[in-house]
């Protein structure tokens, strides 16, 4: 998931990309879409390609990271405004773990809410619980089948799934700082292709044999790899991006790509085409979409407000709404799933209200005060 790009993160001096802000909250939306119909056999799911809207944050997010941060490294900056490899880990730390922390309570709160049990009925003992708290706080995968894996099904990090995500976020973080920040324009390009032609022989060949490229959320056979390559792919080409980036003129910017992200991420699954047809997505859609949005404007405070809005809760709404998931497929029935989309589709309206206000609450009366007390404190 990528971060917000809110004050703590540009100067005031830079141009804020409003529009980029609100497709990250299209995007987070979209995903918990997705993952209400996960649990449900697949020919039920109305958002049939929900999990590419993580290789769209990583893009979103590498162009953001290069935009706040690429100029700040000079050595002719006043000290006060340069940045060194410690100094942006803070920052990055700060403006990701805390909501990481709260994602991690939750997570505990939800397994005991549904029993304490794995999906196969079978109790989980406390110190596997704590042991798994301990992992996931310090970013640590889970081993398939571990005593700590404690939902059974080989999670990254089962108390809060969708964290495998921000796993390589940080990865991608420590790529930047030291090594691609480094990299001249034209070794990042030639970096951008090798990357690229790597992540499209993954996902073509289908390695891992899902069918798709959703990889990455378990330490199982080669989703390290490929959850690797979803990341290191499209954040180096949003990294690039920021650096090349030239405006163009387009009007209605922000419709226009929210059309496009939401009929390409609702797109069913094509079968044998699949594969190639996400790897599109990643290579040619995704960058299109960053672009256009990057050239355009919000045209009136209404639209600003709502982009900015959007954007605000994004990261929060990734970050939490997980554990509320776990809960829904416990209720269910999971994994024998006795419960349909028909039956139980004000649940998920409800799901879906009650996550964004628990984002928008989470934002401003934790993530925001404690972001700002860290900060001033590391100075």
């Amino acid at each position: 998931m990528t971060q917000n790009t809110s004050s703590t993160a540009l100067t005031d001096s830079k141009q804020h990309y409003y529009l980029l802000d609100g497709l990250r909250g299209v995007a987070a939306l979209m995903v918990i879409v997705y993952h209400l119909f996960e649990c449900f056999p697949a020919d039920t799911w109305i958002i049939g390609h929900g999990y590419l809207a993580v290789d769209f944050f990583f893009i979103l997010s590498g162009f953001v990271v290069g935009y706040a941060y690429d100029d700040r490294w000079s050595k002719s900056l006043p000290k006060h405004k340069r940045l060194n490899v410690w100094r942006f880990f803070k920052r990055r730390l700060i403006r990701l773990h805390p909501m990481v922390v709260m994602g991690v309570a939750l997570g505990v709160l939800a397994f005991f809410l549904q029993g304490g049990t794995r999906w196969d009925g079978t109790h989980v003992a406390i110190s596997a619980v704590m042991m798994a708290v301990l992992l996931h706080l310090f970013f640590i995968p889970e081993m398939p089948g571990a005593s700590s894996d404690i939902r059974g099904n080989g999670e990254m990090f089962p108390l809060n799934g969708p964290h495998w995500s921000l796993f390589f976020e940080y990865i991608g973080n420590i790529l930047y700082a030291l090594l691609l920040r480094r990299l001249t324009t034209k070794w990042l390009t030639a970096w951008v292709v090798v990357m690229g032609v790597a992540f499209a022989a993954f996902g073509v060949s289908d390695i891992v044999g899902y069918g798709n490229i959703g990889v990455g959320w378990t330490l199982d056979g080669m989703n390290f790899w490929g959850g690797l390559l979803r990341m290191t792919f499209p954040f180096s080409c949003g990294l690039l991006m920021s650096r090349v980036f030239k405006p163009m003129k387009i009007r209605g910017a922000f419709w226009i790509c929210t059309f496009v992200i939401v009929a390409f991420l609702s797109i069913p699954n094509l079968g044998s085409f699949n594969c190639l047809y996400e790897v599109a997505c990643v290579i040619v859609v995704f960058p299109l979409v960053v672009y256009m949005a990057a050239s355009g404007t919000t045209s009136d405070s209404t639209s600003t407000s709502l982009c900015r809005f959007l954007g605000d809760i994004s990261y929060p709404l990734y970050a939490v709404h997980y554990p509320s998931m776990y809960l829904f497929y416990h209720y269910i029935g999971y994994p024998n799933t006795w419960r349909t989309p028909a039956e139980t589709w004000p649940w998920m309206l409800a799901l879906i209200a009650g996550n964004i206000m628990l984002a928008y609450a989470t934002l401003h009366l934790y993530d925001s005060p404690l972001r700002t007390r860290l900060s001033k404190a590391q100075k």
